[in-house]
C-alpha cells in the first residue's frame, strides 16, 4: 500500500464557498477506482506549522498509483484546487519495504510534471509549496 498525505492551507482570499468546492473536488479525486481508501478534512497537527486541512489517499501499488496520478478526475480537480492553496506539503509512506520505492514514486511524479507542463506551472504558483516540480 502506498499512502500520500497532503497537508495544506487555503489562501486568505479563498471564500468559504470556494473552500467547500476544493474539499468536494478532493473527495471526488479520492474516490477514483485506483484509490483504496481516503480521508479529507481538518489537519490535527500543530497549528503553528500553518496547515489547516489534510488529504490522505491510499493506493494498492505502483500500477494503481500511475492510474491515480493520470486519472481525468484527478487532473481536472487540481485545476480548481491548486489556485486556492497557500501552503502545501506531502508525506508519503508505504508498507512495501522496497528501498527503491521512493525513487520510483518520484520518477512517476516527475514524469507527470513533464507530461502536463501546465499542471507543473500551476503547482509552482503555490506560495509555500513543498512538492517538487523538477528534478
Amino acid at each position: 500500500m502506498i499512502v500520500n498525505i497532503l497537508r495544506f492551507s487555503f489562501k486568505d482570499t479563498t471564500t468559504e464557498d470556494e473552500r467547500a468546492e476544493v474539499l468536494a473536488a478532493m473527495r471526488r479525486t479520492a474516490t477514483v477506482d485506483s484509490a483504496s481508501f481516503s480521508a479529507v478534512g481538518q489537519d490535527l497537527g500543530d497549528p503553528a506549522e500553518g496547515y489547516t486541512h489534510a488529504y490522505c489517499v491510499g493506493v494498492a501499488d505502483l500500477v494503481a498509483l500511475e492510474r491515480y496520478m493520470h486519472d481525468p478526475v484527478h487532473l481536472e480537480g487540481d485545476f480548481g484546487i491548486i489556485p486556492r492553496i497557500a501552503r502545501l506539503s506531502a508525506v508519503r509512506l508505504s508498507d512495501d519495504m522496497d528501498p527503491g520505492l521512493g525513487g520510483k514514486i518520484m520518477a512517476m511524479h516527475l514524469k507527470k510534471v513533464a507530461t502536463y507542463p501546465e499542471w507543473a506551472r500551476l503547482l509552482d504558483t503555490i506560495p509555500d509549496n513543498q512538492i517538487a516540480t523538477s528534478a
